[in-house]
């Protein structure tokens, strides 16, 4: 590791040096492919042997949706969940207290949310320094981020945190790049840009490809795309998470600063000791996640609006809906699983004639939630 870590500091000072300019794209393109081929081998180590969380950190996944709790140590953290969950925490006001992941599970809104308090990370997790890499491991697997911030000292902190994150293949807050890529045994590289690109150009992109040993593909730019695009994409492993920045410790601020704080995107101030703004705070993280409600209703009666059906909003098929309640319920729809669940009720109506009719699913149709 420490030859990688070696090799990682030597081209970051280059790309330090380098000036940014349409002249020095092309080497500094080139030096990203390399630094992320690097960076991957720390993720990923040879031997397939330390690669997952570890002891302590691979908590099983439950419930509806997955929040990481991402931060420096002693920022309240263990508090938040706490408070949250009711679920006990070792809290003290010295830095790290919690050693391994501690979980806690929230009821809003009808879905079970699993809450993960993770360990306090620092600077160069993701070059392995303390337990980061085991941390931002379990942050991968979330389907959103709660980096917790100190309100006294914000910026700084998120600057770093977002860094380590990113180092380790966590895109906050974006979509995949809007790039098509397949490889292809011969032709050499065809490049396709559907609009004007400020960045990338055909030498670019082959000297890219090229680094990770690709000479055939075909590459279609249906945006602006940077270097750090194409990278992302070729290098596959990538996730996509959204985050909320929680301000903590807001009691030792000003009402004026208070209102600053407001503006910022993706954020949330509150106090996990006092417990202000819990309400916008989950109000935001049910936002953020993004689910489904979907409510049964028996033939006869009112929907069933107290145990309803959570999905993703982009998971909502006919076959997810089945996998949620049993699996076995997928062979009584084959020939509907694919259909979207906003015409279930055309559908349902014809299951209903097939004798084979499960006893355990009597409902004529449902209700979205959205």
């Amino acid at each position: 590791m420490s030859s990688t870590l070696a090799k990682i500091a030597e081209i970051e000072a280059e790309m330090a040096r380098t000036q940014k300019n349409k002249a020095t794209a092309h080497h500094l393109g080139l030096l990203k492919a390399r630094l992320a081929k690097l960076r991957r081998e720390l993720i990923t180590p040879k031997g397939g042997g330390g690669g997952g969380p570890g002891e302590g950190f691979d908590v099983a996944k439950t419930g509806d949706a997955r929040i990481g709790f991402v931060g420096f140590p002693s920022v309240g953290k263990s508090t938040l969940l706490s408070n949250l969950a009711g679920v006990y925490s070792e809290v003290a006001a010295y830095e790290f207290t919690t050693l391994t992941t501690v979980p806690g599970v929230i009821r809003y809104k009808g879905a079970k949310i699993q809450l993960l308090d993770l360990p306090g990370i620092i600077e160069g997790a993701k070059d392995g320094k303390g337990r980061g890499r085991q941390v931002i491991a379990v942050a991968r697997t979330c389907n959103l981020i709660l980096i917790v911030l100190d309100v006294l000292k914000p910026l700084g902190h998120k600057k770093i945190i977002e860094n380590e994150l990113e180092g380790f293949g966590i895109r906050l807050n974006s979509k995949p790049p809007n790039i098509g890529f397949k490889k292809k045994d011969k032709g050499g590289i065809n490049l396709t840009a559907t609009c004007p690109q400020s960045e990338l150009d055909a030498e670019t992109v082959k000297s890219i490809l090229a680094e990770y040993k690709i000479h055939n593909a075909d590459v279609t730019l249906r945006s602006d795309a940077t270097a750090d695009d194409l990278i992302d994409v070729v290098e596959g492993n990538r996730v996509y998470i959204p985050c909320i920045y929680v301000l903590n410790k807001i009691d030792q601020i000003s009402i004026e600063e208070l209102d600053i704080i407001y503006k910022v995107p993706h954020c949330v101030p509150i106090s996990a000791h006092h417990r202000w703004n819990f309400d916008d705070l989950l109000e935001k993280i049910w936002d953020y996640l993004k689910l489904v409600r979907i409510y049964t209703k028996p033939k006869g009666q009112l929907p069933d609006y107290t145990s309803p059906v959570v999905l993703p909003y982009s998971r909502t098929t006919v076959e997810d809906f089945c996998m949620k309640i049993h699996k076995n319920l997928i062979k009584e729809f084959k020939y509907v699983c694919s259909r979207n669940l906003h015409d279930i009720k055309f559908y349902f109506s014809l299951v209903f004639q097939c004798s084979s009719f499960p006893v355990i699913f009597p409902w004529t149709f449902i209700v979205f939630d959205d």
